[in-house]
């Protein structure tokens, strides 16, 4: 386990398992949004492919994402894990809202400097709506690329409720054995088409 996504939903917790993960296993972390967000009114990186094609040439990261469509691929073919939050519509959402509404009212900078704005709820790409409208389509795309054989070999963490990712977490790391990870049954194999 050195070149590690963790995939899931917006609002699923991967930020926050993939600084776990990274912090315990000594793996540079990069955040997506971060490197994909640069600047004022959302501003796009547009040399996120480079950058992310340079991070990930490495022989250890995490990144906390699916993987933005222009990317997506390359990081999935040079991952060596996928650890994916696979986690309820409502967990995500208590989860997506809460996290947004913190955003909002304390006016919390992120990417780029920007901030999420009351007026910003309203939009179709708000976190809490695109969490609520992709849920189950971002379910059917990571299970697609797990078991599609254009990424194999590729070890996939299959973890159902953050009970489960919490368990996984401390026997994952602390063992730094994968196959001790493993041996608790919170995961599932994908078969190769």
């Amino acid at each position: 386990m050195k070149r590690v996504l963790v995939a899931g939903s917006t609002g699923a917790g991967k930020t926050t398992l993939a600084r776990a993960i990274a912090e315990r296993l000594a793996i540079p972390f990069h955040e997506m949004d971060a490197l994909a967000i640069v600047g004022p009114q959302w501003e796009e990186n547009p040399r996120l492919f480079e950058d992310v094609s340079q991070i990930s040439s490495g022989p250890s990261w995490i990144f906390d994402s699916f993987g933005y469509p222009q990317v997506r691929d390359l990081l999935w073919s040079r991952a060596d894990t996928v650890v994916w939050l696979d986690y309820s519509r409502p967990v995500i959402m208590r989860r997506v809202l809460r996290r947004s509404a913190a955003r909002t009212l304390f006016r919390r900078r992120i990417f780029g400097g920007n901030v999420e704005t009351a007026s910003d709820w309203f939009r179709a790409d708000h976190p809490a709506w695109w969490a609520w409208s992709q849920h189950a389509h971002r379910r059917v795309d990571i299970a697609t690329r797990c078991a599609d054989p254009r990424f194999a070999p590729l070890e996939v963490i299959h973890l159902a409720t953050p009970q489960a990712a919490r368990a996984w977490l401390n026997i994952a790391t602390t063992a730094g054995d994968k196959t001790m990870a493993n041996q608790v049954k919170l995961t599932e194999s994908f078969p190769r088409r």
